[in-house]
Order: C-alpha cells, then sequence, then structure tokens
C-alpha cells in the first residue's frame, strides 16, 4: 500500500540554490527533530551523497520512540539538475510502524518573478493493509507535519546562503 503527502511553498532565491539545498547541505539543520520524529544526528558512508546512485547512513538521536543510532539508509534514485530529486529511505534500523521505504521527491520551477515554487512530497510505503487507518492517518498528520517542519528549515537555509556539505 502507498501513501502519499505533500507539501509546497516559494523560496526567494535562486533555481539552483532551492534545488541544491535540500540535499546537498548540513542534513542536521534540516531534520532537527520535530514531535515523535527524532533529530539526525550525522550521517556516514556518505562519500557518494548528492549523486544518483548514491547513498548514505542516516544516524538519529534518542527520543520517547527511538533508541540513538542508525536509523535508515538514503539512496539518490534521480538527479535531474535543478529540477527534481527523488530519494528513497529504506533498511530501517528503527521502529516504522510497518512502513518498508519511503520515497521523497524535490521539484524546483522557476516562478519568472525571482522565485521558486517547491514541491516536497513523500509516499510512504508498506504492506500491512489491515494497517491503513494508521498508516494513512500518520502520512496525513505527522509526516505532512514533520516535512512541512523540514521544508520551512530548508527554505530558511536556501535563502540565507547556508554552504553545501557535499558537491
Amino acid at each position: 500500500m502507498q501513501y502519499k503527502t505533500a507539501v509546497s511553498c516559494n523560496f526567494d532565491c535562486s533555481l539552483e540554490r532551492s534545488f541544491k539545498t535540500p540535499m546537498l547541505s548540513d542534513v542536521t539543520k534540516i531534520h532537527t527533530g520535530y514531535g515523535m520524529m527524532p533529530k539526525v544526528t550525522h550521517c556516514t558512508e556518505d562519500e557518494t551523497w548528492g549523486q544518483e546512485g548514491g547513498s548514505r547512513i542516516v544516524h538519529s538521536a534518542k527520543n520517547l520512540f527511538f533508541k540513538a543510532g542508525e536509523s535508515a539508509l538514503d539512496t539518490v534514485l534521480v538527479r535531474r539538475e535543478n529540477e527534481y530529486w527523488k530519494i528513497e529511505i529504506s533498511a530501517f534500523k528503527k521502529w516504522t510502524m510497518g512502513f518498508n521505504k519511503f520515497q521523497g521527491e524535490w521539484a524546483t520551477s522557476d516562478n519568472g518573478d525571482g522565485t521558486v515554487k517547491v514541491i516536497y512530497s513523500y509516499t510512504l510505503y508498506a504492506k500491512n493493509p489491515l494497517a491503513f487507518p494508521v498508516h494513512w492517518l500518520f502520512t496525513k498528520t505527522i509526516w505532512r507535519a514533520y516535512i512541512k517542519h523540514a521544508l520551512y528549515n530548508i527554505k530558511a537555509m536556501a535563502e540565507a546562503g547556508e554552504p553545501y556539505v557535499h558537491a
């Protein structure tokens, strides 16, 4: 079963900066924790991150729902320069309510007025149809609020010209 949610807003910066900031910047400043979701503390094995097929291992902080440590594997599935990213979060090391992978998409388009339209979406995948109501509710409320929080962190970083960590 698939569950999709999306958020969007306009960035007041270049198309290139709005495209590169979410994937090439310091992930600990993006995923700062929100509600039940733990903050990201660091990544390892990230030498290829930012390239199509590149990956990294994400580590998270401890909170009421997760113990600290390795969380999951992030992989870049698609990179279309200044237009679109698609990533996959899989190989979870923490409790995920029965989800087996998440696929995130980051789409940018120039508004023609010096701003950029960003659409940030996620599709969450699960195998148990009996958990549909819980998964749907999680995706539409908790996960949507979490990616909205991350989107606004990214917006602030992009508009401030935050340096990139990855090439």
